[in-house]
């Protein structure tokens, strides 16, 4: 079956786009360029390295792009399902991120701006250069923490619809829903116990490979509403109605 033909083997890989969009600014970046607790020494990093950190923000907007187009191939496997979740999946998922990744693309333009001195930034002296770029990094990270709660909402109705479709395995509608706890959980520390943040992060980790088991799935066997997998096959749908 080609893949114009099997939406779920569509949405795995859009899925798989995004996972490769989202290491370079959420990882790579900050352990590359960022000192902890020393913003002098971040903005000349951010400085001397201005490709890598403009690289950065070219995947936060290719990202943004990808989970619209993604979420929209998830409306159109499951709004058979269940069109209310198949929407609020795309509010979730889609767009409210995408705005948030928007936002911190200019956010991190910005911070380029201070950390080499052009343009506005002229005006400053370097020290307060230094302590713009340490907030308006702190700004981004306050904004991906925030972001986490609707990692984690999202995958609520994904989960509920992976469970009810009867096309894909129940165990991983299951294993979706707690990984969206996880994932509001992690915010929730990161806004309240935000020292504990690492530490449960950690212990997350179980739950949080519940979106690498739907990617796995869509990318092998895909899913296609018109022909519903058996017990078997999918290790506790119910198979055909």
């Amino acid at each position: 079956m080609s893949l114009i033909k099997n939406p779920g083997r569509v949405v795995g890989a859009w899925y798989l786009l995004l996972v490769f969009a989202g290491p370079l600014r959420l990882i790579y970046i900050p352990n590359k360029l960022f000192v902890d607790g020393n913003s002098a020494a971040t903005a000349s990093n951010i400085a001397a390295h201005p490709w890598l950190f403009r690289f950065g923000m070219v995947s936060l907007l290719f990202g943004a792009v990808v989970l619209i187009f993604l979420t929209l191939a998830f409306y159109r496997l499951f709004k058979g399902v269940d069109w209310q979740l198949a929407v609020l999946l795309v509010i979730t998922g889609g767009v409210m991120p995408a705005l948030i990744n928007f936002v911190n693309t200019a956010t991190d333009g910005v911070v380029l701006t201070l950390a080499s001195g052009t343009g506005f930034a002229s005006a400053l002296d370097q020290p307060q250069r230094n302590a713009l770029v340490g907030l308006f990094l702190h700004f981004h990270h306050q904004q991906i923490v925030a972001a986490e709660v609707l990692w984690g909402v999202w995958l609520f109705p994904m989960g509920a619809l992976t469970y009810k479709s009867r096309f894909l395995p129940r165990f991983i509608g299951v294993w979706l829903i707690i990984n969206g706890v996880a994932y509001v959980t992690l915010s929730l520390t990161g806004i309240l116990f935000p020292d504990y943040q690492d530490k449960v992060f950690l212990y997350s980790q179980p739950a949080l490979f519940g979106e690498l088991a739907i990617v796995l799935w869509l990318l092998i066997k895909g899913g296609d509403p018109s022909a519903p997998v058996t017990f078997s096959e999918s290790l506790g749908s119910t198979g055909n109605t």
